[in-house]
């Protein structure tokens, strides 16, 4: 603020030599000499307006009053005017009790001829118009209060606190805006030159590409004018180009520019080896009539010879006219070819469904073929000359896939911000970075801690503070814009873990889980595999409410039976249920207006791992050490509407293997499963990348298998899905510190 009020000085001294205005400047100058704070002074208001009423400039009094009406408290709501009009009326009454305490009788009757007719309507101002003929004012029970010292100070410092209060609400000066100005005009500058490599990326690729196409596309002179060619004319054309070469079967020739086509082989169509069907077709033309005009020397080889003992020449018939037969033949196998689709499912080789063993033990042309399996081409979503590819039953295309590598260790939280625009991620090393992935992936901050991270949450107001839960039994509040910590909160020594975070929707207060220190094999950090309890105890912990204004916790929520560690925290969308998931299986309801235990229910054998309500709140679904995923009515009491058995690597324990048989165990921490913006998609972990179902109440398991997303190498541990912007965007982190964005287009049914 000093800086900026220092360098607006400069520029209004400037202005002031522009212009000739020598005496002001000085003023000026004497003025800041004087000035201390750099900053805005109440004070200074409140002695100009005591300065106009000592020296009975009621102008200059109506005048300054009339410019803080304009300025500042037109902008007020409607129902701050009755305090404004108040002190307006309070400014005017010290200003007429002044001029009578010093019996300047003139001014005080100068004061109501001028200001009768604004006054005379205002029922607060009735009785002060016989007040010029009252001999003793000040004994006069109606006036008397107005005389007393005590009634002037306490006006004076409500109108010092009133302005004082407006001043910080209200924005700055538009002189003082002026640095915000050039900081957005440079932020704004920045991006366009952001957005211009991307173009020009953008650009060179599209350029590349073109010439790519043109590269294959470009065909030979004889190949173009192929449709107005017969057999005998593009055999002889190719023959010039290339000597060595004899009579090309057409049907081979299209083949090969026909991609992602299985051919079969072993199987030459309608004739013998070495002769095409239009070929075998011909039977007019005169062989020693052909050899006559066809200078180039023929190939000596005896005719082909079909199943009916005769030459493919006697079986076309005397009576079909050579040119049409072929013309029809050579229009019926292109047809034939370019109706074959161009992504194919694995051909069967015989009736039983068994692949043909090839001769000698080669490959099959099938398997040179560079078919893509199934699945990807429905994920990759480039179907037949760019259509989609995908069916009327998919929800989604996934439009590209992003990768964010910065981390060197496993992933244990990934969070996108609730406006969509940045990322947090923490890894087991305790490094949390903040970055933005539109329009185009940039880290904004990195944080290293001394102590072991746990958790981590963004706030809601603002959506740029982060709340971190460290395993030393603090929690820090950082603020990603200004890259610093704004202040840290002991939370307690015996429960020193932080599990779980969650703001409020209304920004106010957050709920922070705190556990006791875990046995082997309990820790959520990477490490050797260590074989679990049977049936552990679960770990002692509570669940704490704190304010984030006073920074000051707020009280301790019940948990029956006794004091469990929670492992995961909810909020519905306005803070009015709290729902959670602990490690002795049970799922606590909180009612955040009367803070108690609304209800509970044993929900998973073993711990809860992560826990979210419904799109529509009447439900909650979790997912457990036992695998499960589950949706429960809170209507009644944690009644099941449906149960899935999701794969081990959808729930962790997630294992990596490595060198010499070493394995590593990462216990879940992070979010396991998210939904899309409408509630109907959910994605979950997998060993390789996320998975979409659909939330089918028809269906027996409640979930159909929508999408597969892919693209990692290890197991995924922590996802989340982003529905900020038109084109969702699904995060999955993995235990190689690999984080991939997957767009997704939704597609309206």
């Amino acid at each position: 603020m000093g800086s900026a009020v220092e360098r607006t000085d400069e520029h209004v001294r400037e202005y002031l030599i522009y212009r000739g205005f020598t005496s002001t400047l000085k003023h000026l100058d004497s003025d800041i000499k004087a000035d201390k704070e750099k900053g805005f002074r109440v004070d200074k208001i409140i002695d100009q307006l005591q300065l106009f009423i000592h020296s009975f400039d009621l102008n200059g009094l109506k005048d300054y009053w009339g410019y803080l009406d304009r300025r500042l408290f037109c902008r007020l709501e409607d129902v701050y005017r009755p305090t404004v009009s108040k002190l307006r009326t309070s400014l005017f009454r010290y200003y007429v009790v002044y001029t009578v305490q010093l019996k300047n009788l003139e001014k005080t009757q100068e004061f109501f001829q001028r200001q009768a007719q604004d006054l005379q309507g205002q029922s607060e101002w009735r009785d002060w118009f016989i007040l010029p003929f009252i001999p003793a004012p000040e004994q006069n029970p109606v006036f008397s209060p107005y005389f007393s010292r005590q009634w002037s100070d306490t006006f004076l410092v409500s109108l010092h606190n009133f302005l004082s209060v407006l001043f910080q609400c209200m924005p700055q000066p538009v002189l003082l805006s002026f640095d915000a100005e050039v900081q957005r005009t440079t932020g704004l500058q920045e991006e366009n030159e952001q957005f211009r490599h991307v173009l020009f990326s953008l650009q060179g690729e599209a350029k590349l590409k073109k010439q790519e196409e043109m590269m294959h596309h470009k065909l030979p002179p004889y190949v173009q004018n192929m449709d107005r060619l017969g057999d005998t004319e593009l055999d002889l054309v190719t023959s010039q180009h290339n000597p060595a070469l004899t009579t090309t079967p057409s049907r081979n020739f299209f083949a090969t520019f026909l991609p992602q086509t299985r051919r079969v082989p072993g199987k030459t169509p309608r004739g013998l080896p070495g002769s095409s069907p239009t070929q075998a077709s011909l039977g007019c033309k005169d062989p020693a009539a052909n050899q006559a005009k066809d200078p180039l020397p023929v190939s000596k080889e005896p005719r082909p010879v079909n199943s009916a003992g005769g030459t493919s020449e006697q079986q076309a018939g005397p009576n079909s006219h050579p040119r049409q037969r072929r013309h029809q033949d050579h229009e019926k196998e292109r047809k034939e070819l370019f109706s074959k689709p161009q992504i194919q499912m694995p051909e069967k080789r015989g009736e039983s469904g068994d692949p043909e063993p090839h001769p000698e033990g080669g490959t099959t042309s099938s398997d040179l073929t560079d078919t893509p399996p199934p699945s990807q081409t429905l994920v990759s979503g480039e179907g037949p000359r760019g259509t989609g590819g995908l069916g009327e039953g998919q929800p989604f295309i996934k439009l590209s896939q992003e990768e964010y590598g910065e981390h060197h260790s496993s992933i244990m939280h990934c969070r996108v911000d609730c406006s969509g625009r940045r990322v947090a991620s923490l890894d087991v090393d305790g490094v949390i970075k903040v970055w933005s992935f539109n329009p185009i992936m940039q880290t904004k901050a990195t944080i290293m801690s001394k102590s072991p991270l746990l958790s981590l949450e963004w706030a809601t107001k603002p959506d740029r503070l982060l709340l971190l839960g460290s395993g030393a039994g603090t929690v820090r509040l950082y603020d990603t814009d200004a890259k610093k910590n704004l202040y840290e909160m002991a939370i307690d020594d015996t429960h020193p873990r932080i599990l779980s975070l969650a703001c409020s929707p209304s920004g106010t207060s957050f709920v922070c889980s705190a556990a006791a220190h875990a046995g082997p094999g309990r820790s959520g950090s990477v490490t050797e595999t260590v074989p679990r309890c049977p049936n552990p105890l679960p770990v002692s912990g509570q669940l704490l409410l704190w304010d984030t204004k006073t920074v000051k916790q707020q009280l301790q929520f019940s948990l029956e039976p006794g004091p469990v560690a929670i492992n995961c925290t909810a909020f519905n969308h306005n803070g009015n249920l709290l729902v959670t998931g602990a490690a002795d299986g049970v799922i606590r309801l909180f009612d955040m207006q009367r803070y108690d235990c609304a209800m509970s229910w044993r929900a998973h054998d073993g711990e809860v791992y992560s826990v979210e309500f419904s799109y529509d709140e009447n439900t909650v679904f979790s997912i457990g050490e036992d695998g499960k995923f589950i949706q429960w009515n809170i209507h009644r009491c944690g009644e099941k509407q449906f149960e899935h058995s999701l794969p081990q690597d959808a729930t962790g324990p997630f294992v990596l293997s490595g060198y010499s048989g070493y394995k590593q165990v990462q216990v879940p921490r992070g979010r396991l499963f998210a939904f899309d913006s409408e509630g109907q998609h959910v994605l979950t972990c997998s060993n390789n990348g996320g998975i979409i179902y659909r939330l089918n109440s028809s269906s027996e398991s409640g979930l159909e298998r929508v999408l597969p997303l892919g693209g990692h190498k290890a197991p995924v541990v922590t996802v989340d899905w982003c529905s900020a912007m038109d084109c969702g965007t699904c995060l999955t982190a993995s235990m190689d510190g690999k984080i991939k964005l997957s767009t997704l287009l939704a597609q309206k049914s």
